[in-house]
């Protein structure tokens, strides 16, 4: 974590910043909407805040920076990679093309399935 502010003003943290990392990192690792943290994390609007503001101000991104040079550099890696490896996919769409002629027809008539409800004419 960057340093303190020295001679910081306002209000006392409610929540100790360990326990939002805690929240974060729980909404990294399962997904889902912030509304839908556990109770034992701080209220989901806090975390949601202190989350944004990390997020705005480059922490979250110096954060993830120094833990992986740490975690290389226990790996008996450089701290800094030399190359990355992009995988990519191309997937071709269809185009959609408008208009009331374009409609998906059924595949089977009512008639060919002894199941339908549609009485039959002999």
């Amino acid at each position: 974590m960057p340093p303190a502010r020295s001679g910081r003003t306002g209000a006392p943290r409610r929540y100790p910043l360990r326990e939002i990392w805690n929240a974060i990192f729980y909404q990294a690792k399962n997904g889902g909407t912030w509304r839908a943290l556990p109770h034992d994390f701080p209220p989901w609007p806090a975390v949601w805040q202190q989350y944004r503001r990390w997020r705005d101000n480059g922490t979250l991104d110096a954060v993830h920076e120094a833990l992986r040079g740490r975690v290389r550099a226990k790996e008996g890696r450089h701290e800094h990679p030399s190359a990355a490896i992009l995988d990519s996919q191309s997937v071709r769409v269809a185009e959609k093309r408008g208009g009331a002629g374009d409609t998906t027809r059924a595949r089977r008539s009512p008639d060919a399935s002894d199941t339908s409800s549609r009485t039959r004419s002999d």
